[in-house]
């Protein structure tokens, strides 16, 4: 299922706020928790609006080049998923 950016967003922001709220009910909401989520919604914008300026110039790029030598231009790529890491286990501990 793909999402739009704005949804993506939108979700994160939520998510922020669930966090939030379940924070000032513990009472353990603080200055900090706040700039911390402000900052990670700020972060995830900053991806969106950087991803979304990449794709606009490969459109851009490949529509001038397509205009100049009379040929279709490819899709813009799609971005690569971003997979989990795993930690490595310590060899010390015995694993």
């Amino acid at each position: 299922m793909t999402t739009s950016p704005q949804e993506r967003l939108a979700d994160v922001a939520a998510a922020a706020v669930e966090v939030a709220v379940e924070s000032a009910e513990a009472g353990t909401y603080t200055g900090g928790v706040g700039r911390a989520l402000s900052a990670v919604i700020a972060k995830v914008g900053a991806r969106l609006t950087l991803d979304a300026e990449l794709r606009g110039f490969s459109s851009g790029w490949q529509e001038a080049v397509a205009a100049m030598t009379g040929e279709q231009p490819a899709p813009a790529p799609v971005p690569a998923p971003v997979l989990p890491l795993h930690a490595r286990p310590d060899p010390e501990d015995g694993a």
